[in-house]
């Protein structure tokens, strides 16, 4: 029968998110399968539900618990679920919606919100555990999203500046002529990797393009999670697999590499160097999106801890 979703927010009267409220999911039997709390943003999201039909329990300090009516999930459907409660005395109400693209369009837009010191973009870390997967479209809107973004491109237009400094690929000469084959060509290797390792292959394979926040382990345990997730990836199926998305998005994109560097450092080992280049890359990256990002981003929206 497959696993279904049941995801949601809890709200007060005022329409405020609620932190902490303990959300309990219950199946047909009453045995509790699994007991969340709510997060910064009053999320919370029970993946892998076996199909059944089950009920919610929701309880805050201050609020009237509550206890919803039935909600049939079968395998492979997400059910969208907002619950409001009120201090003692008032009214309880839950809204439950089966959208799919809502939960995928909500994942796209707390991805864009997320910078570091409000500026640098880092939209690929996730910071719910619990988090619903995107839809192909939606992996394809945040690689664009990432690709347009005007921090990026001031980064390429530096490290261009480098590589002119350094007469790195001397075929491209010098110059206001050199500085812009660098440019153009560090800009190209931006969007081809982004596209093809975050939307295309993603959609492809089914595989989720974030990095999903551990922060919970020894430090050891974290470092080597960070690391393997350069090469295992989230399925859309909540299941872990090799990430196809990531190896191959990387050297797809070195391989693309030539046909626009100089002639002289085309080759076999410029695909090589790259692709192994662009990977310890991702491998660096996903050790500062475990221990450093999170401190130091902005309009974080956690969710639930690793395991």
């Amino acid at each position: 029968m497959g696993a279904g979703t049941i995801s949601g927010t809890v709200l007060d009267t005022n329409r405020e998110v609620l932190q902490g409220a303990q959300v309990t999911a219950a199946g047909q039997s009453g045995f509790a399968i699994r007991i969340l709390e709510s997060g910064s943003n009053g999320q919370f999201a029970f993946a892998e539900l076996p199909a059944d039909i089950y009920r919610l329990t929701v309880t805050a300090p201050g609020m009237n618990s509550f206890t919803s009516s039935v909600i049939s999930v079968q395998g492979g459907e997400t059910r969208l679920v907002s619950v409001t409660l009120s201090v003692f005395g008032g009214t309880n109400s839950v809204t439950v919606s089966e959208s799919k693209e809502q939960l995928a369009h909500e994942q796209v837009q707390i991805a864009v919100r997320q910078r570091l010191g409000g500026v640098l973009p880092n939209f690929y870390s996730s910071y719910d555990w619990n988090a619903p997967p995107m839809a192909a479209k939606q992996k394809f809107q945040l690689s664009f999203r990432s690709i347009i973004d005007p921090v990026p491109l001031f980064t390429n237009a530096a490290w261009a500046g480098v590589q002119q400094y350094r007469n790195s690929f001397p075929g491209y000469g010098g110059g206001i002529e050199g500085y812009g084959k660098r440019y153009g060509a560090d800009l190209a290797d931006t969007v081809t990797d982004i596209l093809l390792s975050r939307g295309v292959y993603p959609a492809i394979f089914h595989q989720d393009p974030r990095y999903f926040y551990k922060g919970t382990g020894s430090i050891r345990s974290r470092f080597f999670y960070a690391i393997s997730a350069a090469v295992v990836a989230r399925g859309d199926d909540g299941r872990w697999k090799p990430n196809y998305s990531q190896v191959l998005g990387t050297f797809s994109a070195a391989g693309i590499s030539n046909l626009y560097y100089p002639a002289s450092d085309r080759g076999g080992s410029l695909v090589l160097f790259n692709g192994l280049a662009n990977t310890g890359q991702v491998a660096l990256k996903n050790l500062l999106r475990e221990f450093v990002f999170k401190r130091v981003s902005s309009h974080l929206h956690g969710g639930v801890a690793g395991p």
